[in-house]
């Protein structure tokens, strides 16, 4: 089962959206901003993306800026407690299908998970 997490707001994301229907593939839409993932699950997700915490942050957001998150000396830990309490600084989308997962940014970059 294919899981995109989604933002509506965004352009890209509403971009993979869109490549899901046309593909016509049964999937879940997670509005992470809405529903925001635990540390667990974005730990997961993490794991999915092979890819540490620092790759899935969103630096050109205001709150990245002011929160400090440039910092080199915060922990995996605490770049993961900043993502579920602010989850608009997670990158999007993403689409994940079991124990792997992508960054739509491209878009076509779901490809490599899709049928």
């Amino acid at each position: 089962m294919y899981r995109l997490y989604h933002n509506n707001r965004c352009s890209k994301s509403r971009e993979a959206l869109a490549l899901l229907e046309q593909k016509q593939l049964q999937f879940q839409v997670r509005y992470y901003l809405d529903d925001p993932l635990t540390a667990s699950e974005l730990v997961a997700l993490l794991k999915a993306l092979a890819m540490p915490a620092r790759q899935l942050l969103r630096s050109k957001e205001a709150e990245y800026k002011a929160l400090g998150l440039d910092n080199p000396d915060l922990s995996e830990q605490q770049l993961i407690e900043v993502m579920v309490s602010t989850p608009k600084l997670i990158e999007r989308p993403i689409l994940q299908c079991d124990d792997k997962a992508v960054i739509g940014r491209p878009v076509e970059n779901l490809l490599v998970l899709l049928p």
